[in-house]
C-alpha cells in the first residue's frame, strides 16, 4: 500500500490552488494539507491506507459534528445563565441542524473540492453539511481546538446565531406536531402512498389527519419531505394553539 501523502500526490489536483482556496475559507495557513484532503475525499474513491482502512471524510465529520456541538453548547451555556437542559439542548439542535450546515456548506461552496467517482449533480443536499463538518474534524486535528473554536464563531457564531431569533425557529415541524397533539391528547396519522403522477422522479403524497379529520396534504420526493411538507402546513393551521409549546 501507498502512503497516504503518495497516494495524494498523484492526484490530479492542483496543490497550489486547493491551498489558496482552503486558506481564503479558514482564514489562515492550514499545515497538515492531507487533513484537509482527506476532508474532501468521498468513499467512492475507495482509497485506503497501508493497513487497507479506508480514506474517506466520514470519520473527519464524526470529528467535526462533535467539535462543532461543544463549541456551540459552551456559546449557550455562557450567553444564557438562565437557560435550563432542554432549552439549551433545543437551542443549538436549532444552530447545528442539518438544513443550517447544509446552508454553510453550499455558502463556501466546499462540494467544489471534493474528489469523488460520483458526478457533484448526483449528490443529495447533505452533502454540503457533512463537507462542512468533515472540514472541522480537519482544523481540529490541524491546528487544534482554539483555531476551530475561532473558526466556528467566524462562520456560524457570529453571523448566524441570534438566541432571540433562534428561540421562535422551528427545526421539525413534524416534531412538533406530534408534540403538540400528544400534550393535547389529540390522534394523528401520517398517511404516505406513491403519487406517480406526471413527473420523472418518484414522488410521495402525504394526508395527515388530526382526530381522524384531514388537515393538510402534501407531495414531495421523499417519503420524509413529504410528511414535513404536510405538518408544516398544519403548524400554520393550528399556529396559535401550537406556538405556546415552542
Amino acid at each position: 500500500m501507498k502512503h497516504i501523502r503518495d497516494i495524494f500526490n498523484s492526484r490530479p489536483k492542483e496543490d497550489g490552488n486547493f491551498f489558496i482556496d482552503l486558506q481564503r475559507i479558514l482564514g489562515f495557513k492550514p499545515k497538515n494539507m492531507e487533513r484537509y484532503r482527506i476532508a474532501f475525499t468521498h468513499r467512492s474513491m475507495n482509497i485506503k491506507d497501508q493497513e487497507g482502512n479506508p480514506i474517506n471524510y466520514e470519520r473527519l465529520e464524526f470529528l467535526g459534528d462533535a467539535m462543532l456541538s461543544a463549541v456551540i453548547a459552551s456559546h449557550l451555556y455562557i450567553e444564557v445563565p438562565t437557560g435550563d437542559e432542554g432549552y439549551l439542548t433545543k437551542m443549538r439542535s436549532k444552530i447545528v441542524s442539518r438544513e443550517h450546515l447544509n446552508e454553510l456548506g453550499k455558502e463556501l461552496n466546499l462540494i467544489s473540492h471534493v474528489e469523488s467517482k460520483i458526478p457533484k449533480g448526483q449528490f443529495g443536499e447533505n452533502i454540503h453539511g457533512n463537507l462542512f463538518e468533515a472540514l472541522l474534524g480537519a482544523i481540529f486535528l490541524d491546528r487544534g481546538y482554539k483555531y476551530c473554536e475561532k473558526f466556528i464563531y467566524k462562520r456560524v457564531i457570529i453571523p448566524y446565531v441570534d438566541i432571540e431569533k433562534l428561540e421562535g425557529k422551528v427545526i421539525s415541524y413534524k416534531s412538533l406536531l406530534i408534540e403538540w397533539c400528544q400534550k393535547e391528547k389529540k390522534t394523528f396519522d401520517f398517511d404516505v402512498y406513491d403519487d406517480t403522477g406526471n413527473d420523472e422522479m418518484r414522488h410521495f403524497a402525504v394526508k395527515l389527519s388530526i382526530n381522524n379529520k384531514v388537515v393538510a396534504k402534501a407531495r414531495a420526493t421523499s417519503k420524509k419531505k413529504a410528511e414535513e411538507k404536510a405538518a408544516k402546513r398544519a403548524f400554520f393551521a393550528f399556529q396559535k394553539s401550537i406556538s405556546k409549546i415552542i
